[in-house]
């Protein structure tokens, strides 16, 4: 990936609204409605908080108002089933909303030797098959609480604000990333901690507040508006395996990463 002086790098991407033109959560409402798992009027719910996300973004307050409502909404949900629909309607939901400009920009951090890292304040069962579906290497993500194949309603791991800039240094530290060389893009002013974590900071579609903190700082300020049918641009497959990874006390949370092993990386 590398030349052997040279640390390895990383490109750590946002999810909704910098990937994709969405919340990836609430996009599977429908779906979840059709698997029997919500009723009508919560999926009537989602799609007002979807345009409050949309129209307004997202800031503190409204982010703890989406988790609650999620986690409440969750609660009693079979897990495996999730993970059917999640898989069986992934490229319905998402092709639509994919960012072309973002997936040529992932494409662009591939082909200069960067590992392409999704960080996500969305749940795992949805943020790691998109993940995969983008070519990802690896995936850190909301993961919420597992008793007896059902999800209690509690969240185990919630990768938002700060955390997320804690969970990429201690992914750089296992990894050797040179974060000063490694890149960041999000459109949320409460992603300023993980933006100010690497050397080339990025707002993508920015909210007003991170606008006005991207122009205090002389961030570039990205503008995506082209979404694409994924399914239309050729991507490098996925490696044939995904493997656990952990980051810090994560694991014992529950909380983290699968890496995307591909032949490139075992013979850099």
């Amino acid at each position: 990936m590398t030349s052997s002086s040279a640390r390895p790098t990383a490109a750590f991407f946002d999810l909704d609204k910098t990937i994709i033109a969405k919340s990836s959560t609430l996009a599977f409402s429908r779906p979840f409605q059709a698997g029997g798992l919500i009723s009508r009027r919560a999926v009537l719910r989602s799609a007002y908080a979807q345009f409050v996300y949309l129209v307004g973004g997202a800031d503190h307050d409204q982010m703890e108002k989406m988790r609650q409502f999620m986690s409440q909404l969750s609660a009693g949900w079979d897990v495996a089933t999730v993970r059917e629909i999640v898989a069986d309607t992934l490229h319905n939901v998402v092709d639509p909303l994919v960012y072309d400009e973002a997936v040529s920009l992932i494409e662009e951090h591939r082909l200069a030797g960067r590992d392409i890292v999704i960080v996500s304040t969305s749940g795992s069962e949805v943020v790691e098959p998109i993940g995969e579906m983008l070519g990802a290497d690896l995936v850190i993500a909301t993961r919420l609480e597992i008793a007896d194949g059902r999800y209690t309603g509690e969240i185990a791991y919630y990768a938002y604000a700060e955390e997320k800039a804690r969970a990429i240094r201690e992914l750089a530290a296992q990894r050797g990333y040179d974060l000063d060389a490694s890149y960041a893009y999000s459109d949320s002013v409460t992603d300023v901690p993980m933006l100010e974590t690497v050397g080339h900071p990025h707002a993508v579609n920015p909210d007003r507040d991170l606008r006005r903190i991207a122009a205090a700082k002389e961030w570039p300020v990205l503008v995506f508006n082209k979404p694409v049918a994924l399914r239309s641009r050729v991507l490098p497959p996925a490696g044939p395996t995904l493997a656990a990874l952990a980051v810090g006390s994560a694991v014992a949370v529950g909380g983290v990463l699968w890496a995307n092993a591909r032949k490139r990386r075992l013979g850099a």
